[in-house]
């Protein structure tokens, strides 16, 4: 089998990033729970905002992080696959928008 930089197996590792500032890791993992609580949103609210993000910063990790997580607190396809493209609306339109700054330019040196 080939070795690639992504291996799903890394996911279940996540908690080894505190071996040397343990610390640290306990105040992320705390913080981190206290996000994903039900709160004004619910956790399933919290899991499928969760995955759109993970797509739009593109994180494999994340994506199957919160594809399993987002069906297992009740979340189905459709659900999960609008907030992808919400995702998607939300990257797209932070890329054209910047086509203003680009027209800025343009405008400044004569063009």
């Amino acid at each position: 089998m080939a070795h690639h930089y992504y291996d799903p197996a890394d996911l279940a590792r996540f908690g080894e990033i505190g071996r040397n500032a343990p610390d640290l890791a306990k105040k992320f993992f705390d913080w981190y729970g206290a996000v994903f609580a039900d709160g004004a949103l619910s956790a399933r609210e919290k899991s499928l905002i969760a995955l759109a993000v993970a797509h739009a910063v593109q994180c494999p990790y994340c994506i199957d992080a919160y594809s399993k997580d987002a069906l297992e607190k009740g979340a189905d396809l459709d659900q999960m696959t609008e907030a992808v493209h919400v995702a998607a609306a939300i990257r797209g339109g932070a890329s054209l928008v910047h086509g203003v700054q680009m027209r800025n330019q343009a405008d400044a040196i004569g063009m």
